[in-house]
């Protein structure tokens, strides 16, 4: 089947095209003059993810990478938006958290965490809203939500916070695991 126009992309029923093409279809972002997209605003509220970085997961997903890398790029995001101050985080656990769950928000299949049952809680929603037909977030509640994390610091994601979320993360694993994912991160550099 010819796709030409990439309107037709979103109205397509996914059973059409098949659960590989489910994750750049569903995330198909309409051109400019068609940015008011009701079902986008209602999936993220105002921290809706860039067309830029959709484009870098579907990549990410397109060279059969993997779901970690795909999510990293919507860390990436979240991690440059409180840079630029357009909203602060306690902690960079806080801002990797966000960056996750836009991730499975976006259709990325990432597994369920460990932790509490209210993160796993999370997860399973953000999974979920990934998947189906969602309602429209309240407009109160997107402007509250933005208004509590704007009051938030922003050094959750300077170098050295980061640095110490990612040492911190590194010293709960064993030896072994660390050794194994250097030595993939050394075979799989690009070069």
């Amino acid at each position: 089947m010819e796709l030409d126009a990439p309107w037709i992309l979103s109205s397509l029923p996914f059973s059409l095209l098949g659960s590989r093409c489910e994750f750049f279809t569903r995330n198909y972002v309409l051109p400019e003059a068609d940015r008011s997209n009701k079902d986008l605003r209602a999936l993220y509220g105002d921290f809706m993810p860039e067309q830029e970085t959709l484009n870098r997961a579907r990549k990410d997903a397109a060279e059969g990478k993997s779901a970690s890398t795909q999510a990293g790029e919507f860390v990436r995001e979240e991690i440059h938006h409180v840079r630029e101050g357009k909203h602060g985080v306690s902690s960079a656990k806080q801002a990797i958290a966000i960056g996750l769950s836009k991730a499975r928000r976006a259709g990325v299949k990432l597994p369920s965490p460990k932790g509490s049952s209210d993160v796993k809680h999370k997860a399973a929603q953000d999974t979920k809203a990934g998947k189906t037909p969602h309602r429209k977030i309240s407009r109160s509640r997107q402007r509250a939500t933005s208004k509590a994390l704007r009051r938030k610091p922003r050094q959750g994601a300077s170098k050295k916070a980061l640095s110490r979320q990612a040492k911190s993360v590194a010293r709960k694993r064993g030896g072994a695991s660390r050794r194994a994912s250097a030595r993939k991160a050394a075979r799989t550099r690009a070069r």
